[in-house]
């Protein structure tokens, strides 16, 4: 499957905060099951595969067709894992599809696979949407993103960037990372290799290493993001969310 496209969903058992929520019940179905669903309606993507550290979530996605990856338990990242998971697959790129986003556009999926197959020039994408609310501003779980003119990522932070000196921001737009990565297999590779960088550490973002690293990383904008579930009380509004969609 030379030049293929995998979409890889890391799925592990141990959240921290919300631990098992792989199989969390949305709306009758499996967290992940609704995962890999949005999944394969993307059309950029030659395989699909499902990659987890507990046999239950790996039967949970068995009638759904899909690849499945025994991984690891103890990887640091969802990256490692998705490096895994790949491994002796043949594939110019990966998009890591994450597994706690049963809302994810699959549009999205294929906008971020076709800017590498469509450029080789690029290591990396990913995407973000607009900051509507002084709370996601001031929020550090919301990840910001700023890039130049070329939609080349230049920093991402939990911090409100770009500062607005003066207090006036009507002209400066603030945007939200939507944590969905397309990899160049290459470079996923090497990036697993790497040890965190300073930045990195600091901020607690992986993809500041790819930028450590000298990664250039296309920023797609997209006006679709709906958030994961990250706690229980996540369940709720997800389960809103798809009734809305019918």
């Amino acid at each position: 499957m030379s030049g293929a496209v995998i979409g890889v969903i890391p799925a592990r058992w141990g959240s921290t905060r919300f631990p098992g929520k792989s199989l969390a019940m949305i709306a009758g179905k499996p967290l992940v099951v609704r995962v890999v669903e949005q999944a394969l309606k993307a059309r950029r993507l030659d395989r699909v595969v499902v990659a987890t550290d507990d046999p239950r979530i790996a039967r949970a996605v068995e009638p759904c067709g899909v690849g499945i990856a025994m991984t690891r338990p103890d990887h640091p990242s969802g990256t490692d894992r998705v490096a895994e998971a790949v491994r002796g697959l043949a594939a110019d790129v990966v998009v890591n599809v994450q597994g706690d986003e049963p809302l994810v556009d699959p549009g999205l999926i294929d906008r971020l696979a076709e800017t590498l197959t469509g450029d080789p020039a690029w290591d990396m994408a990913t995407a973000a949407s607009p900051i509507q609310a002084c709370a996601q501003l001031e929020n550090p779980s919301v990840v910001k993103v700023v890039w130049d003119r070329s939609h080349r990522a230049l920093y991402f932070s939990r911090w409100a960037i770009p500062f607005v000196r003066d207090g006036v921001a009507a002209s400066v737009p603030h945007w939200r990372h939507i944590g969905i990565y397309a990899y160049r297999r290459a470079f996923l590779d090497r990036m697993v290799t790497e040890p965190p960088c300073a930045l990195e550490q600091a901020e607690k973002l992986e993809q500041l290493r790819a930028l450590d690293m000298g990664a250039r990383i296309m920023v797609v904008e997209t006006e679709s993001f709906d958030a994961g579930v990250d706690t229980p009380e996540d369940v709720q509004y997800v389960e809103a969310a798809l009734w809305r969609r019918g």
